[in-house]
């Protein structure tokens, strides 16, 4: 689990790099680079207030170790108040 201040999504990632998706820590954030395809998906998420997850990690590997998961919350008492 990672916290940060910010998340960029950067949907330019090109499938031939053989990535599904990478994550990086970028001073205090996190940015996500994701296919064009990917990002469609997370903007209809996002519009329909729907949980998403991004598996990060090469296409070829079958021990896939990250994941960004974007969940949205009912009760905001458990959230960060930072």
């Amino acid at each position: 689990v990672t916290g940060a201040s910010f998340v960029v999504f950067n949907g330019a990632l090109k499938i031939s790099s053989g990535f599904l998706a990478k994550s990086s820590i970028v001073e205090d954030g996190l940015m996500v680079q994701i296919t064009r395809e990917t990002m469609e998906s997370l903007r209809q998420a996002l519009r329909d207030k729907k949980d998403f997850k991004i598996t990060c990690g090469k296409v070829d590997t079958g021990d896939v170790k990250e994941y960004v998961d974007i969940c949205w919350v009912e009760n905001e008492e458990k959230t960060n108040k930072g």
